[in-house]
């Protein structure tokens, strides 16, 4: 199949460090002190390309059918599909040890109308961890008796990324060819919480950057991506980002859908 092409919302470049408030800011402060630079680039349909790899580009598609009955519960799924998603990626990587951490519950609809802990999709190129706030993951979650035997080690986040009702024709998610970046192209960004930040990858255009989609993804899949591998050799970062699909029908049901990040150890 040939590529459609869509537009996506990149990083701007810029002097200061970018910064993101995920509250709201002190008085007199912007939300963020970006800007985007909007690009329209070939994606593909990552179904005509079977054999896809988290090691090598960076994500794949999996089978995954729930037993969870409504993933908008916060506690069942904290408590039962949790347990499932660590069981999946385990399966999927052949990690030793895996810790589902946090989620989100994404709709656009459900966000407009004031839904408590649903956020709308993300609609800029970026990448969950850097080459700090991975290993701080595991120095917050994991036993600090274990942490130092654990950084020596392989370890990676995942993210599981899956529809809660299909087919999914709006708002899908473009995920990079980690071979096509850049260590350039990665811009550590702060995500300013109350009590924390964090740091992410926000990313600079590059026209060697290859963008992929999986069509019209079901509830009964899910897609894994490597968003920090500790070891060379293989997907370290794979840049990530919500785009308006200009073949989507206009009566499109709304995109729903739930991302687990999880620690995997080697």
């Amino acid at each position: 199949m040939s590529a459609k092409e869509a537009l996506f919302s990149y990083l701007a470049p810029m002097e200061e460090r970018p910064y993101y408030y995920q509250v709201a800011p002190p008085e007199g402060t912007s939300w963020r002190n970006t800007h985007g630079d909007r690009r329209s680039m070939a994606v593909e349909d990552a179904r005509d390309f079977p054999g896809v790899s988290l090691s090598a580009e960076g994500f794949c598609l999996v089978s995954h059918t729930t037993a969870v009955a409504d993933l908008w519960d916060v506690e069942d799924v904290r408590a039962r599909y949790y347990p499932e998603i660590e069981g999946l990626v385990a399966d999927a990587t052949g990690a030793r040890r895996v810790l589902a951490f946090d989620h989100n519950v994404r709709s656009e609809e459900r966000a407009t109308r004031g839904e408590v802990g649903v956020q709308p999709p993300v609609r800029f190129v970026h990448n969950d961890y850097t080459e700090q706030s991975g290993p701080q993951r595991v120095r917050d979650l994991m036993p600090a008796d274990e942490v130092e035997e654990l950084l020596a080690g392989r370890f990676a986040v995942v993210n599981v990324w899956k529809p809660i009702s299909g087919p999914v024709r709006q708002a899908p998610l473009g995920v990079l060819d980690a071979r096509s970046i850049q260590m350039d192209d990665l811009v550590p960004t702060d995500l300013r919480y109350r009590d924390r930040v964090g740091e992410i990858y926000s990313l600079t255009w590059n026209q060697a950057h290859r963008w992929f989609h999986y069509s019209e993804m079901e509830a009964e899949e899910a897609l894994l991506l490597a968003c920090y591998d500790s070891a060379g050799g293989r997907a370290r970062f794979t840049a990530h980002s919500a785009f308006d699909d200009p073949t989507s029908p206009d009566d499109a049901a709304p995109r729903e859908s739930i991302e687990v990040r999880t620690l995997a150890f080697f």
